[in-house]
């Protein structure tokens, strides 16, 4: 290696700094310098591939990690006393002694930091020795390396099933398209295939890559860590530049699935990949609590020095008050005294020594192990774990556990979180014409059938499927585990059908509907291959991105159980539920539940303006659009696809469209191929994707149609967004009313959104070839763009995007999760407001928010849409104004007012600004429920913001998709949802749960039991403390001020060291003062955490209070025992530390709601210690402090009668207030918590016909409810409508009341 100057290596050091910070990198190739010294490689300034995610090395840990841990505030308060201790003017016992607290909390924290960072270093050391294939220009081929050898600029070659080592621009694959498969789960949890594409025109060599034939340089952005997002382009030696986005970049983390081999450039490796910098690592928050503990810690500060300055100043009044100087006051080395001034301005620091313990130097660290045990209950409570997805609860935030208790705010998202995220095609509209899907509704209907009818759609075998399949064993277990029901196992074996996302027998099987089958067959018969029916479904099955494999490719890691491979097709379905209608129709009269969007009242009155052909049920016979299929090809058979979707809505559409005979057949970069329900199979070049983005709402795909060689775009999105593009629809072919499609449709739509589906818009446009090429060239342009590139595309999909031609509407609905309404009602009663967050229509969560039980009957419902801010300041206010007089009417004293909002996203922004922020707070606090619809991530996140900062309350935020990360991380606590739209939201959270309903019992119970436990013991740790420290503080009015302790300093140290420090632990960890069981049924006693909750400004002080007393009555009994004595000091002292040892045990043991054995154990075990090494201590301590030692003083101490009746009285007259305090208030003037905990010692069945009482009683409307007069019109000018509407099609009536505040043109 070649000497070189400093000099040298500092030019080099900017020089890699500015090359690393250029918001542009341009990359060579590596192989033209392969076997060079570093400082001529081009690439040398970017990082290896080896991570290093470790915080120490071996040579720097003690000094680091004491860097680290003095970060802490106690740490150096302790410290400082500890070099305090070694001056010998104001030390009070041995500085050696003075080290063993401290060092002992530094070693046990430094223990473990080690063992976390050894176990990170074991981790990165088997990442960075995985094996990989880099080409070598001298052995002409790729040679196996390990990953920390990997460069920028190297070439990789991947295989099926291979982790990918760094981020590569993706080259060549072997698959002819230029396709490579990948995998994401490591990255955000999305387990659905995804498409890269190879950098078009690079790879020139043919069948295999080249590496060295690469010439071209690839200029790429600075890395970041959006890993939806990379702007780079090759450059060829001719400046020609290729585009590069994120289809082409294969991320490090990902799996290579159904593709032999790819081959890619490195463009970051280690910790520039986008997988490294998203790995933030744990997430800190600092707990309400905690926040509280340090107020509290800082009055133990205030009165630790408060206690020393009456030391100080006692000192001096009793030096003045000497006529002479005592013959024990011993000089220092000068041999003059002190001044009493100076010595007492010494003995306050002497003082701050001895009294320490009054600040909890244990306390932190037992916080910590408390919060530990908490989380492992947390996580192995068998009620949290999810049997269908085999996932159990996370806990990320390891220290905001004793929030969930206190929670008075939860904000949802909807979609994956309210609902399945199970998306089922229910009906469509064609040019105008309304299909309900019947026959579809049915199946569905069924599938709500609790037994029997349930396993008629999953189990049409022989032989039962199992109950259990493996995702890691080539054979399914069969065994069936007869402790669940059938909706649990019918969900199981649904699931084992497939190892895809989105691909359950529920959302899979589509029946179609008669009338519509007819129209299509009737359209094949003629022989219209442009008919909009025709084209309707051709963009249901072309207008996405789903990945098409065969069935029979399994992925390597996935088996499934044979057995459960079948599925059955839509008119098998069909079939089996004509045979059992009768119970359909009987099951539908017997639940008429609200969310349900299929009854047959409303098939009847679903009737909207537009034109609707319906079929009846016992019109439909077996028939097939599927002729017998021309070719003998297994890969060409509809049962032998397997659909890939990245989101539900699009896997919904494309089995719709196979449910009527559109197959989609094969999906590549440039082509797709659907089969129709004639057996022809129509090959689409496709020309573009305009991938769909939360600006435009909206995708599109450009395709040229092989038989009329026609450049065709379809299009589906929102409705609102499709709507204002429409140009001329197909009415040159119709007359009448069919000319209005675009209005009929749009009534279907709000119909649609009204049972709560999830509306959708389909369109086309024909392009002249003239139009695309130039458009073509601007494309071509825009993704070749660093700059801008973003809005540069855009700008391009918006320029095509124009005068569509309307084909129709789709409604998909996503069922509600179970027990989602009795989960909102518990946490409602609980005190918790529940807000929902959504980005769908108004209509669509409205009717969501009745079927969970969010909004209710009874409820006063205002929507706010304005389209200016005046109409939305008048709104505001004039609510207010009826808000502020209902509460002054004294006739409305003992009435609850129920009042709900509905907000859209543009009134929210207008309602958010600065000048009506107050207002809107003030009304949305007298709201028991509010709904934002139409609403963007960025206002998610702002909402809760503004409802944390203005209210100052606990809020919680939960949701299960990416859009839900912002608003998840701006609250007190976050929750993920791990869903099937991936992890993204879990792995940004604090905690993940697989389903709504773990919040009820991770709140009411969980959350209840970790406040109340953690506040409990750290009210008794300073409990503890300041008893046992004022002790000491007694002493001093005896011994002049002279800070001498009457107990041993080693026994001073051992007493909060070990023989304290365990129970109060144990009683953090393991206490319950209610059974999950009562809180679960009772969910207002969730209310007692809110607010200031158990940890109050008044407990504090009445336990410190508390803590006096006991300390006066341990101090002052033994001393009145022994007065007029010739007792040394020791032998004073010892009945006394016993007497405190026994008295703040008892004392948690009055305070502890739940014996346990380990309890006991625990209990009896520091009693035991505590006299164990205390003996053992006087038995061989015979010069430990001279001139005074505790040598044989218990065992003499414990001869004596005497000493026996010192513990018994002081623990009895020290307890004896508290205790009888615990007596009235569990005799007299009960609390209902105190009255909810005598229920809960009583027999379950009598506790459980107490509970079921409570809840009928609860229901019958105990308290009254009433609802705002009808205010006034804000304006004159801009009227207000007022409208007494149903908010439901067939079901929402009545009683409903809903103030619909709409600002008209």
């Amino acid at each position: 290696m070649t000497w070189r100057s400093p000099l040298a290596l500092v030019r080099d050091a900017l020089r890699g700094q500015r090359a690393r910070e250029n918001e542009l990198r341009s990359l060579e190739s590596n192989l033209p310098y392969e076997g060079l010294e570093k400082g001529k490689q081009p690439n040398r300034y970017f990082p290896s591939n080896a991570i290093k995610t470790t915080k120490y090395s071996l040579l720097f840990f003690i000094p680091m990690n004491l860097y680290e841990q003095f970060h802490r505030l106690a740490n150096l308060y302790f410290v400082g006393l500890v070099i305090l201790n070694f001056i010998p003017e104001v030390n009070a016992f041995q500085p050696e002694i003075a080290l063993i607290p401290i060092c002992v909390i530094l070693s046990l924290t430094a223990m473990k930091d080690a063992w976390e960072d050894f176990r990170r270093y074991q981790s990165d050391r088997k990442l960075n020795n995985m094996p990989c294939f880099i080409y070598s220009r001298k052995a002409k081929q790729f040679v196996e390396r390990h990953w920390k050898d990997v460069r920028v600029g190297d070439f990789v070659k991947v295989v099926c099933n291979e982790i990918i080592p760094a981020d590569l621009l993706l080259l060549y694959t072997s698959d002819p398209n230029g396709v490579c498969h990948i995998e994401t789960a490591n990255l955000d949890g999305e387990t659905n295939l995804k498409q890269r594409t190879a950098v078009s025109g690079v790879c020139n060599t043919h069948p295999e890559f080249e590496p060295e034939s690469f010439n071209g340089i690839v200029v790429c952005e600075k890395p970041n860590n959006n890993l939806n997002h990379f702007k780079g382009y090759v450059e060829k030696p001719d400046k020609q530049k290729v585009g590069a986005g994120i289809e082409s970049l294969l991320l490090r983390g990902c799996t290579v699935r159904n593709t032999d081999h790819a081959v890619g450039f490195v463009v970051y490796a280690g910790r520039e990949t986008k997988s490294m910098l998203n790995n933030s690592g744990p997430r800190y928050k600092r707990s309400k609590l905690e926040r509280r503990l340090n107020i509290d810690v800082l009055f133990c500060v205030i009165l630790l020095f408060t206690m020393c300055l009456i030391g100080a100043l006692g000192h001096y009044l009793w030096l003045n008050a000497m006529p002479v100087v005592p013959p024990y006051l011993v000089p220092p080395t000068s041999g003059h005294l002190y001044r009493p001034s100076l010595t007492s301005f010494y003995m306050f620091f002497t003082m701050i020594i001895l009294l320490q313990i009054l600040i909890p130097i244990s306390l932190y660290v037992s916080i910590e192990l408390v919060k530990i045990g908490q989380i492992f209950f947390i996580t192995n409570d068998i009620d949290l774990y999810d049997e269908e997805t085999d996932s159990r609860i996370q806990c990320k935030a390891l220290n905001i556990t004793e929030d969930l208790g206190q929670i008075e705010y939860i904000f949802s998202d909807k979609t994956g979180t309210l609902t399945e995220n199970k998306m089922v095609f229910r009906r469509c509209s064609i040019m105008g014409t309304e299909y309900p899907h019947k026959e579809n509704a049915i199946r569905l209907a069924v599938l709500d059938e609790p037994e029997a009818e349930e396993e008629v759609i999953f189990n049409q075998h022989a032989r039962p499927l199992p109950t259990r399949w493996s995702l890691d064993s080539e054979e399914a277990n069969a065994e069936d585990t007869h402790g669940h029901g059938s909706r649990r196992r019918s969900k199981v074996t649904g699931n084992a059908q497939s190892d895809v996302a989105f691909s359950s027998p529920l959302e899979t099987e589509v029946v179609p509907d008669g009338k519509l089958f007819q129209k299509i067959s009737g359209s094949l018969s003629h022989s219209q291959k442009t008919d909009a029916y025709l084209d309707f479904f051709l963009a249901l099955a072309i207008c996405n991105t789903v990945v098409v494999s065969m069935a029979t490719t399994k992925r390597r890691r996935v088996s499934v159980s044979p057995q459960a491979k079948h599925t059955n097709t839509p008119l098998e379905t069909l079939s089996s539920l004509m045979r059992n209608a009768g119970s359909i129709f009987k099951f539908c009269k017997r639940n008429p539940k609200r969310h349900r969007t299929f009854t047959e009242d409303s098939e009847e009155n679903f009737q909207p303006s537009g034109q609707t052909e319906e079929v009846g049920i016992t019109a439909l016979r077996p028939c097939s659009l599927h002729p017998p299929s021309l070719s003998d090809e297994p890969a060409l058979t509809s049962d032998n696809l397997r659909y890939e979707a990245e989101s539900p809505d699009e896997a919904a559409l494309v089995y719709a469209a196979k449910a009527y005979g559109f197959n989609l057949l094969s999906r590549t970069p440039d082509s797709v191929s659907v089969r129709l329900p004639s057996g022809e199979v129509l090959d689409f070049e496709v020309l573009d994707t305009l991938t769909f983005d939360s600006n435009r709402k909206r995708m599109s795909v450009l395709v040229r149609h092989p038989i009329t060689k026609e450049y065709i775009l379809y299009t589906k999105g929102a409705d609102f967004a499709i709507m204002e593009l429409l140009g001329t629809p197909y009415a040159e072919h119709f007359s009448g009313n069919k000319k209005n499609i675009a209005t009929v449709t749009q009534r279907h739509l709000d119909c649609y959104a009204k049972e709560g589906l999830r509306t959708l818009c389909i369109a086309k446009k024909v392009v002249s070839e003239a139009v695309y090429k130039h458009w073509s060239v601007d494309r071509k342009n825009a993704m070749a763009a660093i700059e801008n590139r973003e809005r540069l595309v855009m700008d391009t999909a918006v320029q095509l995007e124009k005068n569509l031609t309307l084909l129709g509407a789709t409604g998909i609905e996503d069922r509600l999760q179970e027990n989602v309404p009795d989960t909102i009602q518990a946490l409602r009663e609980a005190g918790i407001k529940v807000w929902v967050l959504t980005g769908d229509k108004p209509e669509t969560a409205v009717n969501i928010g009745y079927a969970c039980g969010l909004l209710e009957d009874e409820d006063l419902v205002i929507n706010m849409g304005c389209k200016d801010k005046l109409t939305c300041t008048n709104i505001l206010d004039c609510t207010l104004e009826e808000v502020r007089r209902y509460n002054a009417d004294p006739r409305n004293v003992d009435t609850t007012l129920n009042m709900s909002l509905v907000i859209d996203g543009l009134t929210l922004e207008k309602a958010l600004s600065p000048d009506l922020l107050d207002r809107f707070v003030a009304l949305v606090k007298h709201c028991r429920a509010v709904l934002c619809c139409r609403v963007t991530p960025l206002q998610k996140s702002r909402v809760v913001k503004v409802i944390r900062e203005k209210l100052k309350v606990m809020t919680l935020a939960v949701g299960d998709g990416a859009n839900d990360v912002n608003m998840i991380q701006a609250a007190d606590i976050g929750i993920g949802i791990s869903g099937q739209e991936g992890m993204q939201a879990a792995m940004a959270s604090d905690f993940a749960i697989s389903r709504f309903k773990h919040l009820k019992k991770l709140l009411l119970v969980h959350g209840h039991w970790c406040y109340t436990r953690l506040a409990n013991m750290i009210i008794y740790f300073f409990y503890k403390n300041v008893a046992y420290v004022n002790l000491l503080f007694w002493y001093q009015f005896f011994c002049g001020f002279s800070a001498t302790a009457m107990i041993d300093y080693w026994l001073m140290i051992f007493f909060n060291l070990f023989f304290t420090s365990v129970p109060p632990i144990m009683f953090g960890v393991m206490d319950k003062d209610i059974s999950a069981e009562m809180l679960l049924g009772v969910p207002e006693l969730y209310k007692t955490g809110q607010g200031e909750g158990d940890y109050r400004f008044t407990t504090f002080w009445v336990s410190i209070l508390d803590a006096f007393y006991q300390s006066l009555v341990c101090f002052f009994v033994p001393y009145f025992v022994y007065q007029d004595s010739d007792i040394d000091m020791f032998t004073f002292g010892t009945p006394m530390n016993t007497s405190a040892l026994f008295i703040i045990l008892m004392h948690l043991s009055i305070e502890i709601k739940s014996w346990t054995v380990v309890h006991w154990i625990i209990m009896l075990g520091s009693v035991a210690l505590y006299f164990i090494v205390t003996l053992a201590y006087s038995a061989v301590c015979v010069t430990c402090n001279p001139p005074s030692n505790p040598y044989w003083i218990l065992q003499s101490q414990m001869e004596d009668p005497m000493f026996y009746l010192i513990c018994i009285l002081s623990t009895v007259v020290a307890l004896l207030p508290r205790y009888i305090f615990h007596v009235l208030q569990n005799s007299i003037a009960l609390s209902p918590f105190i009255q909810a905990k005598h229920l809960d010692r009583k027999d379950p069945s009598i506790r459980e016909e107490w509970m079921k009482e409570l809840r009928s009683y609860r229901g019958g409307g105990q308290v009254k409810r009433s609802r705002l007069s009808t205010p006034p019109s804000p304006t004159l000018e801009t009227p207000v409508d007022f409208i007494h509407e149903s908010l439901a099609v067939a079901d929402i009536m009545g009683d409903d009341f809903t103030l619909n505040a709409i600002a008209k043109n």
